[in-house]
């Protein structure tokens, strides 16, 4: 039996830090009514002119080729989930190993918004399992900043930039992926989508004389749609794997809402000790939320260590995915 572990994690976030106080000056907020109902403090922006996403992306898997020992040439797959690509093409996935030197790796990237890391896991743990790769790069990064309007005070405080990537490899050990649920209902593209510049309304005039190329969020369906199908799937996924409070070591939430990620523990009779926690830092990154929370908590993280995983999107596409920590930080 082939098992698909992480060993190892690299991250990246920019310099820059947006907090509370400067996006105070920019639209009409504030830091108490902000951290009241989002818990972000401050979060880091891609501000160079001429870097995208791929920039964030390669920093972190450079990282994580050098805390894991691995030449470029030994990895055989990247799979890079973003809903904030270079380019509409290429995929941002090749400028990442034409930077890097991943001269054996095929490379993709896969979009399912927020939940985008959660599904390529799940991908990358199958093509381990097949027997056919022996070390695949799993990479979440999102340059949100790229899309967000900051003339709009409901959604400009939510998100950051940030990349983080994990090595996945075999093994027969019992560590690593042991169980996903994950699920697409087409619902939501009336409530989180960017309303233009695809090929349904390519851009125009009109389009950006209408800042239709900004992320629009209808946030009190997303909230509620978050709590349920979040909760419920963690719920699920504990179940059918029989964990509990008891042996529970860590949930890591995708790092939406305070609230929501609050609900999700509730669900789990989990206290917030349990729960990896940095939206006070970063906000939202989208697909780099969950990877950036391993990066942040790895110290922390033991041989062992049952961690449910779970996160909600656009589309919308949610789920949670049970997995056994497979080393200790040296």
């Amino acid at each position: 039996m082939i098992n698909a572990v992480i060993t190892g994690i690299g991250g990246f976030v920019p310099e820059y830090v947006l907090n509370n106080d400067e996006l105070s000056r920019m639209v009409d907020t504030n830091d108490e009514w902000i951290m009241t109902r989002i818990g972000i403090k401050e979060r880091r922006i891609l501000n160079e002119e001429g870097l995208g996403t791929s920039y964030m992306a390669r920093k972190a898997v450079k990282q994580l080729l050098e805390r894991t020992g691995t030449a470029p040439e030994e990895v055989d797959a990247l799979v890079l989930a973003t809903t904030t690509p270079d380019y509409h093409f290429p995929s941002t996935a090749s400028i990442v190993v034409g930077r890097t030197g991943l001269v054996n790796a095929y490379a993709f990237d896969l979009q399912a918004a927020c939940s985008g890391f959660l599904f390529a896991m799940d991908v990358a743990a199958g093509l381990i399992q097949s027997g056919r790769y022996k070390k695949i790069i799993v990479c979440g990064a999102d340059k949100m900043s790229s899309m967000v309007d900051y003339t709009d005070r409901a959604t400009c405080p939510i998100f950051g930039d940030g990349a983080a990537a994990v090595m996945v490899e075999p093994t027969e050990e019992d560590y690593g992926w042991k169980d996903a649920y994950l699920r697409t209902d087409g619902k939501g593209l009336p409530f989180l989508c960017m309303k233009a510049g695809g090929s349904v309304c390519p851009p125009s005039y009109f389009t950006i004389d209408h800042r239709m190329h900004y992320l629009h969020q209808e946030g009190r369906t997303v909230f509620k749609f978050a709590v349920t199908n979040m909760s419920d799937a963690c719920a699920l996924v504990a179940g059918r794997n029989g964990l509990t409070a008891d042996n529970i070591a860590w949930v890591v939430p995708h790092q939406a809402n305070v609230r929501i990620i609050e609900a999700v523990a509730a669900r789990l009779e989990l206290p917030m000790e349990k729960v990896m926690l940095n939206i006070q830092r970063y906000g939202n990154t989208s697909a780099a939320t969950l990877p950036l929370a391993l990066w942040d908590y790895e110290k922390q993280l033991h041989k062992g260590d049952n961690i449910i995983l779970t996160a909600f999107g656009a589309g919308f596409t949610w789920g949670a995915a049970y997995m056994k920590w497979g080393y200790d930080t040296k």
